[in-house]
């Protein structure tokens, strides 16, 4: 039988719509949309309850799952007879945002707190930290930023530790119950070490003018094209880029509801002007402004290695702490990295004096900050670089 033209057109745009459909739902399997968390990438957090208590590499396994600083994971670590080793590795350093390598030691000062709690679960140890007075950007691969000698011991049971694989970075919307003042309280009291000193925002006056410096610090970073462009290149946008890289942020651990989620996997990877934009937009009006409270760590010295070390150890440690007691973690950042960027091109240190009004003493300077509160979901897991890429002299 022989079709009309009204008949060939109405099956021909019934084909091309099979077809699109049949691209998008490739686009997304292919982007991982329907398996969030799945496969090698995320494998370090899946198998950690059976990996746990497997002698030095355990060590190793639960510094790889620190936080850490755009997920740059910047660490690498050297298994001794009796003792275990952390390393910077200064190639994953985040450039014109990270000039003086501040954050990459806060970083490592986060996963000497997980291999800490590891050792003394598995037995106990002994911690050797740089001496104060060794600058950040000396980080180097040969000098070991830490070093833990392996003692026999009972080990000890620490929440903490029990609580590495569940600690995620949460992007999304905070609800707005208030984090009462005993929940402060025990905030506080993980503050214990004479460098390192908290401070937490949930009044208006103080908390309305660091989330607004904050949400100007992010402008700031989206105007400077070198700022921008380092940052970009840490966003895994596809799936094919984290299964390469095995690092960076990912769409999934942006907080997006989960249909949204999807969709974002479905359409092309956005221009880096829209991405700062949706940056911006976020932090203004999801991060800043859903959180009831918002936290500084303040060092003495900014850019020593012992002490940025030590306030990594606290955020680690407090964001453990904040898992295991049903809260959410989010570092916000961006205007300590502004006044890393304004020392670095010789401008005022303006942003380094409006935090300044925020700590009540000058001779504490905010290296850390933060957000904190009860999350409207579950934040979904980064991806980690495999135990062979960043293990070496792995004997048990």
């Amino acid at each position: 039988m022989r079709m009309t033209r009204r008949q060939a057109l109405k099956r021909g745009l019934a084909g091309v719509g099979v077809i699109a459909a049949g691209g998008l739902v490739w686009r997304a399997w292919d982007n991982g949309a329907f398996n969030p968390g799945g496969g090698p990438p995320y494998e370090l957090w899946r198998d950690w309850r059976e990996a746990r208590l497997d002698g030095k590499l355990a060590i190793a396994r639960a510094g790889i799952l620190a936080a850490n600083a755009h997920n740059t994971q910047p660490w690498s670590f050297l298994i001794g007879e009796n003792a275990i080793s952390l390393h910077a590795d200064p190639v994953r350093n985040l450039g014109s945002f990270d000039p003086f390598r501040r954050e990459m030691a806060l970083s490592l000062g986060c996963a000497v707190e997980n291999m800490v709690l590891a050792a003394n679960a598995l037995g106990d140890c002994t911690v050797v930290l740089p001496e104060p007075g060794h600058p950040t950007s000396g980080l180097n691969r040969e000098i070991p930023v830490a070093s833990l000698l392996l003692e026999a011991g009972a080990g000890k049971p620490d929440p903490l530790f029990e609580a590495i694989d569940r600690r995620h970075t949460n992007r999304g919307p905070y609800a707005g119950r208030a984090v009462s003042a005993e929940i402060k309280d025990a905030l506080g009291a993980l503050a214990n070490h004479a460098d390192t000193r908290l401070l937490l925002f949930d009044d208006d006056p103080q908390r309305n003018t660091l989330g607004r410096l904050i949400v100007s610090a992010t402008e700031t970073i989206i105007a400077d094209p070198e700022m921008a462009a380092d940052s970009a290149r840490w966003f895994r946008f596809s799936r094919a880029d984290i299964d390469r890289y095995r690092d960076g942020i990912t769409l999934d651990a942006t907080g997006l509801p989960g249909l949204v989620n999807v969709a974002a996997k479905l359409i092309p990877e956005p221009s880096p002007a829209v991405a700062d934009r949706q940056w911006l937009d976020g932090t203004r009006d999801v991060h800043v402004a859903t959180a009831p409270l918002l936290g500084m760590i303040a060092v003495r010295g900014l850019y020593d290695q012992a002490n940025a070390i030590e306030a990594g150890r606290l955020w680690q440690r407090i964001h453990l702490w904040a898992t295991v007691n049903g809260l959410a973690a989010h570092p916000l950042n961006q205007p300590v990295e502004i006044v890393d960027r304004a020392r670095q091109l010789g401008k005022p240190p303006t942003a380094a004096g409006e935090l300044a009004t925020l700590t009540g003493d000058p001779a504490w300077l905010p290296t850390f900050v933060f957000r904190l509160g009860y999350a409207e979901r579950p934040a979904r897991p980064s991806p980690r670089r495999a135990v062979e890429d960043v293990v070496t002299g792995m004997k048990d």
